[in-house]
């Protein structure tokens, strides 16, 4: 049986949390000095970054070593 693979790509945009897989909003990797404070302060992580529920299995998929 082969190794299961990461999905490299999921892995930098998401993490396994105790309640699910958190994703991080874009436009918050860099060039930040010319975006205004709202714009950043809206991306910022939350309780709303938390991956929906739906997409849960799909991730699951992505990152076979993360359960």
């Amino acid at each position: 049986m082969p190794k299961l693979k990461t999905n490299r790509a999921a892995a930098k945009r998401f993490r396994k949390t105790a309640n699910g897989f958190k994703g991080y909003a874009s436009g918050r990797r860099h060039n930040l000095g010319h975006k205004d404070s709202k714009r950043k302060r809206h991306a910022r992580s939350g309780g709303s970054s938390l991956v929906d529920k739906s997409d849960v299995n799909r991730l699951l998929q992505l990152l076979p070593n993360h359960k």
